[in-house]
């Protein structure tokens, strides 16, 4: 917990009172979710729904005395953070933020609180099976037909497959990781697991089997991933490791995009290993328009809704609300960031 002094008077708003910036609210849900009138009789927010980068951001946040992030769309590194000089006080959403540089903010002495999550951990498993069960069963390419008047392709093309008795591995097998097995388990699919520091008691514990990463990826029927991306695991899933995959295998991305080699991911599907990949998290956000993600037949994608639930974002904004209104009367700051970056 930290006490904040009276906030300065900011002459750059002809208000003189704090200004506070969102950035990253793609939903445009904090403000629709909270009450900000009496936040706002306190201070001015401003609040960007659109990507903000380079010197539109700067120009953003270079008189806000308050910045809130949503998630980590918005990096925020010592460059940016010495184009601020007012900035006194930094809000993120969720508990971890990769983007942040935490050493140049605590040399400014710039206190950092989060918010609490909210179910995302069910969203995202969710997320990840609804990805599975609609690329098997062709739940794209069918609507599609309906939508332009058919009924079956007017060609012969291979059916949609049945996931009991086949195999599901996991790459990490934590929070989410598990919530995944179990529901694998409910479907009769056999799991296996792999992260750099399984064991096999850690993976019975979740009824599946540890094995090697090369076996995981050269037996599994659906692959999915739910590592924290780290020096070790980041494109874990190189030209090499992809080439192992069956053909008839479907790759699943709901955690980062850094543990996958993306340029050798769609030179892996233009090759048919593995035959079939869906993605909800990417290299660079929003997806840019010529990304050939977005010209491969056999890709089904996602634009990051893992998280993107209205559980999780009621947390979020009501979250956001608690840490701004102490700030703002000077009372201990709420779930500040320990120096090791710790929620």
């Amino acid at each position: 917990m930290l006490d904040t002094a009276p906030l300065p008077v900011n002459p750059a708003r002809p208000s003189g009172r704090p200004l506070i910036v969102i950035v990253g609210d793609a939903e445009q849900a904090l403000e629709r979710l909270c009450d900000w009138k009496p936040l706002q009789a306190l201070a001015e927010v401003v609040i960007h729904h659109q990507p903000l980068h380079g010197q539109a951001l700067v120009e953003a946040l270079k008189h806000a005395d308050a910045v809130v992030l949503v998630r980590d769309r918005t990096p925020f590194d010592a460059e940016l953070l010495a184009q601020l000089p007012r900035l006194r006080y930094l809000v993120f959403t969720g508990t971890r933020n990769t983007t942040l540089d935490l050493a140049a903010l605590a040399a400014r002495g710039i206190p950092v609180s989060h918010t609490e999550w909210g179910p995302s951990k069910d969203s995202t498993c969710e997320m990840t099976w609804a990805l599975i069960l609609a690329a098997t069963r062709q739940l794209e390419q069918q609507t599609a037909l309906l939508r332009q008047g058919l009924w079956r392709p007017q060609a012969a093309l291979p059916l949609a497959g049945v996931l009991h008795g086949q195999t599901l591995g996991l790459i990490g097998l934590g929070e989410i990781g598990g919530r995944v097995a179990r529901v694998g388990q409910a479907l009769g699919m056999n799991v296996v697991a792999w992260s750099p520091r399984m064991t096999p008691e850690r993976a019975a514990a979740h009824g599946a089997v540890a094995v090697s990463l090369e076996a995981l990826l050269s037996t599994s029927k659906v692959v999915s991933l739910h590592l924290v991306p780290t020096p070790a695991t980041r494109q874990l899933l190189n030209p090499e490791r992809l080439a192992l995959m069956r053909p008839d295998s479907l790759l699943v991305n709901t955690s980062r995009s850094a543990l996958i080699d993306t340029d050798a991911l769609v030179e892996a599907l233009k090759q048919g290993r593995p035959g079939f990949a869906a993605l909800d998290v990417f290299d660079v956000e929003p997806l840019p328009i010529d990304s050939p993600l977005r010209q491969l037949p056999n890709m089904l994608l996602t634009p990051h809704l893992g998280f993107v639930t209205e559980p999780v974002f009621e947390r979020f904004a009501t979250g956001v609300m608690e840490c701004l209104n102490a700030w703002l009367a000077g009372k201990p700051l709420v779930r500040v960031l320990a120096p090791d970056g710790k929620a």
